[in-house]
């Protein structure tokens, strides 16, 4: 019998740090410490004084999405462990939180237009050498935060990332970002940091199979988690075939949400990868056996958690030649530079890319950073694109979330490059108030008016109409709308017939079809050729 072997196709990895799944824009080190501090503390507080009532409300429909623990069972015993064990080896990163908070806070009230150079004696300890101190250009005051040195700092611990591994068979998983990880009889915890490359030989095994005893002793799998580890993988000596695609043609398969994989002449194109896992299920799709054998760009539209997956990432991180991402301002640190953090997770080849850059694929395609409005909170974040595919002449545009908050703003687009083939726009324009992704890192606790009146929303049909009134597309899918069943664990959504975003879109897509427009709203999986 063989000792090679392959992991089986639904071996599902998901990224831990202190034990809770990884919203990758949040593991940047100062969002980190304030997301450890101001959300993941406090929700763990709150299920130790009262798990029954955090169980029976993350049982209910309207609730998920909120910060409750959903463990079926008490298990306040093991959170309180976990809570100790934050409280006293990552108390460094909550003191770091709250002098982050406090200091601004303190500046908003003692910065008046002056020159900031006493108040660098002010400065708490923690914050001392990786700030500078600004005002802008209205006299309001700030902290720049010099990222790589905090890479460099003990607010950036790569001890506290792992993996925890275990066969999935559903698409039903609990919503992970209020519950943390708490390994049971069924799951291995793989203790490597991200940028180790044993996850990328680990990962490559779902195509090409490896020796069973080296990869357990690389993975540092324990002695009594080896017989659950061989029920992970199948004993074989054959290589996985790819669909690898050289047509003249222009193949697009849609992965669900804003994942799509677009490919021509051997050249492969990934949008915001979210990939599913591949076992038996009634919604038909495409799995990480249907990618390529490489991707030549992988292209990632803005650093919301629904766009930029470290779970799938990571996993494709060996057989992606180049990943592209939107450069930010590096004024505010909930803005944080993804072109760093990728780096630092052992990614090789990051392209930082703004509004209107172009990067020549080769002499038949190109890519187009175009500007990407709205879906952010009116925050001033700048690591935000969509892209304008030009591929043999055909010119595809990818809008992700993008708001239509100024139409003109799509003629002058038109204007320089003129009408498009294709559009891809996501109309999820009933979103989440300023809180819910962006709360745990504000000095202050916004008034709830204010909070609701700021939703991360995307385009509704009078605005994503006015795109096609200005880029006159032949074809106008609707996509990134969340709908995929084995998609709700991060962002909890649950449509119903009546919702605002299925009735929106609904109308837009009768509407282009009267004009004689190709629409549909994507599900699942697609495929197209053109």
């Amino acid at each position: 019998m063989t000792n090679l072997c392959r992991i089986l196709p639904n071996l599902q990895f998901e990224p831990l740090y202190n034990q809770w799944y990884v919203c990758l824009p949040m593991l940047a080190p100062v969002p980190n410490s304030m997301v450890l501090a101001n959300s993941y503390v406090p929700i763990m507080q709150s299920y130790i004084e009262s798990p029954e009532d955090h169980l029976s409300l993350s049982q209910e429909m309207s609730m998920i999405g909120g910060p409750f623990v959903n463990y079926p069972t008490d298990r306040s015993v093991e959170v309180k462990k976990l809570l100790d064990d934050i409280l006293t080896n990552k108390k460094h990163l909550i003191d770091f939180s709250c002098s982050v908070k406090t200091f601004i806070n303190y500046l908003d009230t003692k910065a008046d237009g002056f020159t900031l150079e006493p108040e660098y004696n002010n400065i708490p300890e923690q914050l001392r050498g990786y700030t500078e101190l600004v005002y802008d250009m209205s006299n309001r005051p700030s902290i720049r935060f010099i990222e790589p040195l905090l890479y460099k700092s003990p607010y950036y611990c790569k001890k506290s990332q792992s993996v925890c591994c275990s066969l999935i068979n559903k698409d039903e998983r609990p919503f992970v970002l209020s519950t943390p990880r708490l390994i049971d009889e069924n799951q291995i915890q793989i203790n490597l940091p991200f940028d180790s490359h044993v996850y990328d030989e680990f990962s490559r095994m779902r195509e090409y199979p490896a020796n069973f005893d080296e990869i357990v002793q690389k993975l540092n799998i324990p002695e009594n988690k080896i017989g659950l580890f061989k029920s992970f993988v199948e004993f074989t000596d054959k290589t996985k075939k790819r669909d690898d695609y050289f047509e003249e043609n222009i193949r697009v398969r849609y992965f669900g949400h804003a994942c799509l994989l677009i490919e021509c002449e051997g050249i492969s194109i990934l949008t915001d990868p979210f990939v599913s896992y591949d076992y038996p299920n009634e919604n038909p799709r495409f799995t990480f056996s249907d990618l390529p054998s490489s991707i030549d760009y992988v292209l990632i539209s803005h650093g919301h958690l629904d766009h930029i997956v470290l779970e799938t990432l990571l996993q494709l991180r060996y057989k992606i030649k180049h990943i592209v991402v939107p450069r930010n301002g590096g004024a505010l640190y909930a803005d944080p530079s993804l072109k760093l953090l990728l780096q630092n997770l052992g990614f090789n080849s990051v392209i930082e890319i703004t509004e209107l850059e172009e990067i020549n694929v080769n002499n038949n395609a190109k890519i187009v950073a175009m500007p990407f409005l709205g879906e952010h909170h009116d925050l001033n974040i700048m690591a935000k694109v969509a892209y304008f595919l030009t591929i043999r002449g055909k010119k595809i545009y990818i809008a992700a979330d993008s708001s239509n908050l100024d139409p003109k703003l799509y003629d002058n687009i038109r204007d320089i490059y003129g009408t498009i083939d294709v559009l891809f726009l996501g109309m999820e324009c009933d979103g989440a108030p300023l809180s819910w992704f962006y709360g745990p890192l504000m000095p202050k606790r916004l008034e709830h008016d204010k909070d609701y009146s700021r939703q991360g929303s995307g385009s509704d049909y009078s605005k994503a109409i006015k795109i096609v009134n200005s880029l006159c597309p032949s074809v106008a899918y609707v996509y990134a709308m969340g709908m995929e069943p084995w998609f709700t664990y991060v962002l909890g959504l649950n449509y119903t017939k009546n919702s605002k975003q299925i009735a929106e879109s609904d109308k837009f897509i009768e509407e282009c079809k009267s004009r004689g427009i190709e629409s549909e709203r994507l599900f699942c999986k697609k495929e197209f050729v053109f």
